[in-house]
């Protein structure tokens, strides 16, 4: 029998969302105890806020992910459980989260939320608990100067080596075709700025000038003075460290103003499903780096693929593949030690992920001391009304597109 209950609970006067995913054979004499009953896991995700529209994403993938196990027989015979709570996209209610599904709720595993800022914080509460503490969406290299034993980032790369591939690519065109400037505008959020300084670090490092270099706070909704400042600039380059809606508010902005860039990078906005039409389908040449393709030759890939789309009615996207990726290293640590309770097991998994590859959805996973992942980020670029992947070159589904058309 399948079973999804969703339950809803008041916390301190806030609404928290609290999923319960059991999808598993059901049976009359089964109990609770270890060993016998289902494997929970607990989750805190920015369902509301400012990170609401990934951190969604994200609950899909792990919903994904739970479903795909418990239709193949669970984990160590046990079904999977997730508990999801809503952390309103605010770092203090992140830590109440895990404290609770910690401390109160007794869940045997916990995952990471969306975003570095919620991510920091949570992987403290689940380092004192001494828990395993595999995260989907904290790329900024503060997360990996914390300190943490226990931390491993589910993804190919780190914020600042997102656009590696694209910074070697802007270097190595012609000197008579390589652009002379560049305009930052970025989150005051660790990944965003993380992502755009990585790549501002490299191209001025190669000779490119940075002519505007803008830090906006994250609830910023008017970009008409950034918008300005960088069209005033006749920047050849733009990078946007964005989230989604900030992305989407600055390029309509400068679209207002008629800038035409020769080159435009932003940090996930540009792989949303809701990005073409939010800009006015104007997306021939935006770039963005991304570490999932739906058409990765990966082998768990296809099936991904094929079943998201059967339980959510879409193909995944980032979001979703982080989400479902954290699950896979999760579980494959899990299967390898035999156990997945609080306590002495959780020393047990973080140990073989330290000395071991897990392959992924986004490909083979390993990581350094610091939980930072081995790997590097693909370059997808918006071509005739579709977004592929342009770099690095034995992997490209189409040829990077240089001058970016009008917009």
């Amino acid at each position: 029998m399948s079973i999804t209950s969703f339950r809803a609970r008041f916390s301190t006067g806030l609404l928290a969302t609290s999923l319960m995913i059991s999808l598993g054979a059901c049976s009359g004499d089964s109990d609770d105890s270890a060993g016998d009953g289902p494997i929970t896991i607990g989750i805190s995700l920015p369902l509301t806020g400012d990170f609401a529209e990934p951190g969604k994403g994200v609950q899909q993938g792990y919903e994904a992910w739970a479903k795909i196990v418990n239709d193949n027989g669970g984990l160590l015979g046990r079904q999977v459980e997730l508990t999801i709570l809503d952390d309103q996209s605010n770092a203090d209610r992140v830590v109440a989260d895990y404290e609770q599904l910690i401390g109160q709720d007794q869940v045997d595993l916990v995952v990471g939320p969306f975003s570095t800022r919620l991510v920091v914080p949570a992987a403290r509460v689940a380092e004192e608990y001494d828990m395993l503490f595999v995260e989907p969406a904290g790329a900024a290299k503060e997360v990996f100067e914390q300190g943490f034993e226990n931390l491993f980032y589910a993804a190919p790369a780190v914020a600042n080596d997102h656009y590696n591939h694209l910074a070697e690519k802007i270097l190595a065109l012609p000197a008579d075709q390589r652009p002379k400037t560049a305009a930052y505008a970025a989150m005051d959020d660790p990944f965003a700025q993380g992502t755009a300084y990585g790549l501002k670090e490299k191209l001025e490092a190669g000779g490119i000038e940075t002519v505007v270099d803008e830090v906006y706070p994250p609830n910023t909704t008017d970009f008409s003075g950034i918008a300005a400042k960088i069209a005033d600039a006749k920047a050849d380059v733009l990078v946007g460290g964005s989230q989604y809606q900030d992305g989407v508010n600055l390029i309509v902005a400068l679209q207002q103003l008629g800038y035409q860039p020769k080159l435009a990078a932003f940090s996930t906005a540009p792989t949303n499903p809701e990005f073409a039409a939010a800009i006015g389908d104007k997306t021939e040449g935006v770039l963005s780096p991304t570490g999932y393709s739906q058409d990765a030759p990966y082998p768990s890939n296809s099936e991904f693929v094929e079943k998201f789309t059967a339980q959510f009615g879409v193909p995944p996207e980032e979001d979703q593949a982080n989400g479902y990726t954290t699950g896979q290293v999760v579980a494959a640590a899990v299967t390898a030690a035999g156990c997945a309770e609080q306590g002495e097991c959780q020393q047990k998994l973080i140990d073989w992920l330290r000395a071991n590859t897990v392959e992924t959805v986004v490909g083979p996973l390993s990581w350094d001391e610091t939980g930072k992942p081995k790997g590097a980020h693909m370059i997808q670029q918006w071509i005739g009304g579709d977004i592929k992947i342009v770099l690095p070159e034995d992997v490209k589904e189409a040829d990077f597109l240089f001058p970016k058309p009008a917009w």
